[in-house]
């Protein structure tokens, strides 16, 4: 039976209200770390496959907003969602050692906001697989209304939703059990999440959706640490518990925690830090754990194998269609062919009804999907020059092209670049503005 920290069951005697416990700490589930479970799976999951895939939740989904058109032959659009919840996929509390590391309160913490949102662009030939992290706080339409909340962060329409499903079945003539009210109110917040997703980025076709818990990202990153990652400056944060050098660096799981929740720097000199770098964060384990996971001696650990499988059946819930093995096979072409992150860019800051939201530009962000989504992102512009001749202009530098650059410093260095990682096998990126790509570890702030 679950044990839901944040939505109340109503009395039958009184008037249903929507829980206000709600926190504003960050959720730490990454993209990767669902791709990675899978895929690191490999083998064995095909010898356990029934037992790796019989207990894991699943709920269906429909855009109806979005022309129904059938995608090319193996092109995928996935949403990947991170929750907030401090619970598992049927609302059961974590163990309390888990609760310690996580470093974010126990099993009343937390919500059923969606904290983590990419949307994982595979294309038919799989050589510009793209994930399109939605910054959580961006203020947008809600899909349905829930609640009737019309406008709101995109991480609440989940946990809206789910509240007035939850209201919605208490009330109703069936009766239900508490865990089947409870997995169709997650399912209604699936619903309006994943269409909310689809409208703001354009009425975008969604094929699949995978969702995992904050501890699902923990038991991932514990059976497969240490992990290595890079920091362009020592930072700490009393919040989410981060102490890092500057620097790469390899990470045990408790830490891995901090690194993918930090979004603030809390000592005397340390980085400014905000929301969006969070994301970047998130990006930059993506791509160091999907390392990790491909290499030989990590998937042939049965210990580790039989632990992401547990992960799946315990902290992922996915949609009726998805395919595990086929997408087993879809993400192997696609760590061969490497990936590339993109934030969402956001106009500024604002408070609205005491929310501090992202602003954005829908017609902007609209566009950068669309070129994404067609491949015109990757193509440089093309502008005529002086002498008659063509030349690209505006094509996305690859910092990680650059990366064995970074190793003899330069006699004329300033004392700010002095402090740049010089170890090999990296790239800097400076600002979350900028792409990030697979293919060396990425060193963030």
């Amino acid at each position: 039976m679950h044990n839901s920290p944040l939505l109340e069951t109503p009395a039958r005697s009184g008037r249903p209200r929507m829980s206000r416990r709600r926190r504003k700490r960050l959720t730490i589930v990454i993209a990767a770390t669902v791709a990675g479970a899978l895929v690191a799976t490999g083998g064995a999951i095909v010898f356990a496959y029934h037992q790796a895939t019989d207990s894991i939740v699943r709920s269906d989904f429909v855009l109806p907003q979005v022309e129904e058109v059938a995608p090319e032959p193996g092109e995928q659009n996935i949403l990947i969602m991170g929750m907030d919840s401090r619970v598992d996929q049927n609302g059961n509390p974590l163990p309390d050692g888990v609760y310690e590391a996580l470093h974010a309160g126990g099993a009343d913490d937390g919500g059923y906001n969606a904290n983590v949102l990419m949307l994982l662009h595979i294309p038919e030939d799989r050589s510009k697989t793209v994930g399109i992290s939605i910054p959580r706080d961006d203020y947008v339409e809600i899909a349905g209304a829930p609640l009737g909340v019309t406008h709101s962060k995109i991480k609440e329409a989940y946990g809206l939703a789910m509240q007035e499903k939850m209201n919605e079945l208490s009330w109703g003539e069936e009766p239900l059990s508490d865990d089947e009210l409870y997995q169709q109110a997650r399912a209604a917040g699936r619903q309006a999440q994943i269409e909310t997703v689809s409208h703001f980025l354009g009425d975008v076709r969604i094929d699949h959706f995978v969702e995992m818990t904050m501890g699902g990202f923990y038991h991932v990153a514990e059976a497969v640490a240490p992990v290595s990652v890079c920091l362009n400056q020592a930072t700490e944060d009393s919040f989410s518990g981060a102490n890092f050098d500057a620097g790469v660096q390899e990470i045990d799981a408790k830490q891995a925690m901090s690194f993918v929740r930090q979004r603030r720097d809390t000592g005397y000199d340390g980085p400014f830090l905000t929301d969006l770098d969070r994301s970047r964060r998130q990006q930059a384990f993506m791509i160091s754990l999907t390392d990790k996971l491909q290499q030989k001696s990590t998937l042939m650990n049965p210990k580790t194998v039989w632990s992401l499988v547990d992960v799946t059946q315990k902290h992922v819930a996915l949609d009726s269609e998805f395919d595990v093995l086929g997408f087993l096979k879809i993400a192997h072409q696609v760590s061969q062919t490497g990936a590339e992150f993109v934030t969402l860019p956001i106009v500024g800051f604002e408070n609205i009804g005491g929310a501090d939201v992202n602003i954005v530009d829908i017609d902007e962000v609209q566009a950068l999907v669309a070129s994404i989504l067609d491949g015109s992102y990757f193509e440089p512009e093309v502008q005529e020059a002086a002498d008659g001749t063509a030349e690209a202009v505006g094509e996305v530098a690859d910092p990680a092209a650059d990366a064995e650059e970074t190793d003899a410093p330069d006699d004329d260095v300033t004392q700010e670049s002095a402090d740049e990682p010089q170890a090999p096998g990296t790239a800097r990126y400076d600002s979350w503005e900028e792409p990030i790509r697979a293919g060396s570890i990425p060193c963030v702030n």
